[in-house]
């Protein structure tokens, strides 16, 4: 006999409860282990089908590793330090980039230099807030680039807990298998298997699209000639898992100094507009299609709402997290709206099963 719904409400309210004050006192702590399970998770399939090709499973996990460690070593080799060399330029040239952004707009309209203007005010305003925004912004950057014991510990964890949660994937799987109550078994595993495909549709094939887009992004505005293309790409990349928001970002980078390097050659420009445009053709008709699909389940307004949440309350750690929680709780939802259809309380008594005399 299964237990109360009551009583069993209150057992997964404590359990959930418990995790998100695991998250709130551990914070960073965990940062390693979840960077672990979630590399460990999107190379599981990997993994998987070299077992299928014969190998053993230490011999799986060894060979991605090596491969996985060479491929990092050849990207802080090759492009790390030009996209670093390209960031740090940008940010020395930002104030005479603002410079010259506020000559063109002087000339172009002479009321900003009223001081009594809306627009200037308006302007001296934005300014001020930014310098605020930015001076604790670079604080928070110091403090964190001072604490390198940290970044060593992450380098050198990481790759240990990944190697060893890829090893037991299996087992781990199985032995959270039995654990599941007996009475919610059929429902938690179909929740669950829907829940993995959501997270394998977005994580691993949404992270492949960034790959591709950032790299599309970064050569394409490199060969154009725009300085600091590297930059510009890898940020239209990193965030182009939001629909729109990375080429948004990305594009309106790219223009602004675009319009500084190129003013008057209206070709060039028009060319940055244009990688841009192709970007978004083959990410919505290609790349999206082809390795995400349309069953996610993850509404754009949802996933910026779940990062913004997530990452306000728990930080850096929290936005780690929001995507898979994000996905969890929308298959949930749609577990429970398709169970509240078939109640009496959606149906109502005059379309239940009439009882036998």
């Amino acid at each position: 006999m299964a237990l109360p719904v009551s009583l069993q409400l209150r057992y997964w309210g404590v359990a959930a409860a418990v995790l998100g004050l695991v998250l709130w006192f551990l914070g960073d702590t965990l940062l390693p282990f979840i960077l672990g399970g979630a590399i460990a998770y999107l190379l599981d399939p990997i993994a998987d089908r070299m077992e299928r090709w014969g190998l053993s499973r230490l011999l799986a996990t060894s060979v991605i590793t090596l491969a996985a460690i060479f491929v990092f070593v050849l990207a802080m080799l090759l492009i790390v330090p030009l996209l670093v060399q390209q960031a740090i330029s940008l940010f020395n040239t930002a104030p005479q980039i603002a410079a010259d952004l506020w000559t063109f707009l002087t000339t172009r309209f002479p009321d900003l230099l009223d001081n009594n203007s809306a627009i200037r005010q308006s302007l001296t305003g934005l300014g001020e807030t930014i310098q605020a925004r930015g001076g604790a912004l670079v604080n928070g950057l110091a403090s964190s680039l001072n604490s390198i014991v940290n970044i060593v510990v992450l380098i050198v964890v990481v790759p240990v807990v990944a190697f060893y949660l890829l090893l037991d994937w299996d087992n781990l799987v199985a032995k959270i298998d039995e654990l599941i109550p007996r009475d919610h078994l059929e429902n938690v595993r179909r929740l669950g298997h829907e829940i993995d495909a959501t997270l394998a549709s977005f994580i691993r094939g949404q992270g492949t699209v960034c790959f591709i887009q950032g790299l599309y992004y970064g050569i394409a505005l490199m060969l154009a000639g725009l300085n600091y293309g590297i930059v510009v790409g890898f940020v239209a990349g990193l965030i182009s898992f939001i629909p729109y928001v990375g080429a948004l970002v990305g594009g309106g980078l790219a223009l602004g100094l675009a319009l500084f390097q190129f003013w008057g050659d209206w070709m060039s420009i028009g060319v940055i507009a244009i990688i841009f445009m192709l970007g978004q053709v083959l990410e919505g008709n290609v790349l999206t299609p082809k390795l995400v699909g349309n069953s996610v389940g993850l509404h754009p307004v949802w996933l910026i709402f779940a990062l913004s949440v997530f990452g306000s309350i728990f930080g850096f750690v929290g936005m780690l997290v929001a995507v898979p929680v994000a996905a969890m709780i929308g298959v949930v939802a749609r577990f429970l709206m398709q169970q509240y259809k078939a109640g009496l309380l959606y149906r109502g008594l005059s379309h239940s099963e009439p009882k036998d005399e």
